[in-house]
């Protein structure tokens, strides 16, 4: 074995020696988007309910309906 054959040997093992390890990381970002993405969904719960007042008063002046539509 020649020494070219060597060295090319030796980068493609060395290319593909920690696969798992770096596509893992892939994975934790993707589930930390996710996650972060599922706490903004979260924050927007219940928000009729905090500005119940404006909502009756806007029912009352608009409509039972609360659209305008006629």
């Amino acid at each position: 074995m020649n020494l070219v054959a060597q060295i090319a040997m030796a980068a493609a093992e060395a290319e593909h020696h920690n696969v798992q390890a770096e596509t893992f990381i892939y994975g934790v970002v993707a589930a930390l988007v996710f996650a972060a993405m599922g706490l903004v969904t979260l924050s927007y719960r219940n928000v009729a309910n905090r500005h119940s007042r404006k909502a009756e008063a806007f029912a009352q002046k608009h409509g039972e309906d609360g659209h305008g539509h006629h």
